[in-house]
């Protein structure tokens, strides 16, 4: 590790390991609509390598992302994996094709419609072991439910997750976009370490169960973590702090998300290496409590 920019951010134990408060989302190793292969994979693989060098020790990524490419190129860019690197994914959903179209009208998301969720435990079990062999790990460090499926019980789906700890083939438990009372129902039947919903400057919908995480000790993985919307447009808050701090909107963004709680764990994703450095550039921004308030009261 030859400049740890991503350290400046504090951080926080997982499985064991003391990884810095600022990852990288690996989502985005991917083609269109997070299907297939991505542009540039040469590029892409230079992303995670250089994640490494700045200092990020967080790689999260999912079984659904490609399907399969993102672990595929992770694999490929580092494997063997340095000892302070954790290697988190998910699974429990499924792909039936590309969010994100070309029509006439130009690009339509399509969102949930293309990742149906599916929680049956011989399933997570499947997706587990199929993580493991193109991951290239005889372990997960953080192995987490993407989505809670309303068609089996919750207790079903954690406890399949909780039998594969029991195994050895997974070390901790997270979760992905639940409330609180799913994350109690959850923490009946296994230790939950982590928990990832939406959540930035312009979506506060996850605020309840960040202060749930912030209380518990809980690692609270913001997705969408740089989205700043109206906020950021000329003459809005976050566009004004940026420049004078000679920071991006999406320094600002991140940085606001680091002092909102110490058990926040961002992972904004690229493609590219040029915009990974500068993400991880925001670890090094300090925002003032004046600077913090302005940005928490205008969403």
């Amino acid at each position: 590790m030859t400049d740890p920019v991503a350290h400046a951010a504090g951080s926080f134990d997982i499985a064991g390991k003391k990884v810095a408060r600022l990852g990288f989302g690996a989502m985005r190793l991917t083609g269109l609509g997070v299907w297939g292969e991505p542009d540039d994979r040469d590029e892409c693989i230079r992303v995670v390598r250089r994640a490494i060098e700045v200092g990020v020790q967080f790689i999260d990524t999912a079984d659904s992302y490609g399907p399969h490419i993102s672990e595929e190129i992770i694999r490929e860019a580092i494997h063997p994996y340095p000892d302070d690197v954790l290697i988190a994914t998910k699974a429990g959903l499924t792909r039936n094709g590309p969010d994100v179209i070309k029509t006439d009208q130009g690009l339509v998301r399509l969102g949930p419609k293309a990742w149906p969720p599916v929680g049956r435990p011989e399933y997570l079990r499947q997706q587990a072991e199929m993580s493991l062999r193109r991951l290239g790990l005889d372990h997960i460090d953080l192995f987490q439910l993407h989505r809670v499926d309303p068609q089996v019980p919750l207790e079903d789906q954690v406890g399949e997750l909780r039998k594969l700890q029991d195994e050895g083939k997974v070390i901790d438990i997270g979760l992905s976009q639940v409330s609180v009372d799913q994350i109690e129902q959850a923490r009946r039947i296994a230790d939950v370490v982590s928990v990832q919903n939406r959540y930035n400057l312009t979506d506060r919908s996850s605020a309840d169960v960040l202060d749930y995480c912030t209380r518990e000790g809980i690692a609270f993985i913001p997705w969408a973590p740089v989205a700043a919307g109206e906020l950021a447009k000329p003459g809005g808050p976050v566009d004004r702090i940026a420049a004078a701090r000679g920071a991006t909107s999406s320094q600002v963004a991140l940085a606001w998300l680091l002092a909102r709680s110490e058990v926040m764990l961002p992972i904004p994703g690229t493609s590219k290496v040029a915009h990974l450095e500068d993400n991880i550039a925001a670890a090094q921004l300090q925002l003032s409590a004046h600077e913090i308030d302005e940005l928490t009261k205008a969403a």
